[in-house]
């Protein structure tokens, strides 16, 4: 497979953290996909899309299983 960004033949699976943002959140999804090693482009299948949708699905229903990993804060002056 040839990348269509840069035109590089090094695309390899890796592991990967897709963001899936839902207001001032931010929920990662763990997935493995191929990507490009020279610019790092990502391709996706049906099958990975398909995923990612019904994660975003359950994340907008309020029935999905989260854990809190960490917090971010802004400092207002």
């Amino acid at each position: 497979m040839k990348c269509i960004v840069c035109h590089s033949q090094s695309i390899e699976p890796k592991d990967i953290m897709e963001e899936i943002h839902s207001g001032n959140d931010i929920i990662y999804v763990k997935l493995n996909i191929p990507v490009c090693s020279s610019c790092g482009e990502r391709y996706y299948d049906r099958k990975t899309m398909k995923h990612l949708e019904e994660v975003q699905k359950t994340v907008f229903n309020g029935t999905s299983n989260l854990s809190e990993i960490g917090k971010v804060l802004v400092y207002k002056d």
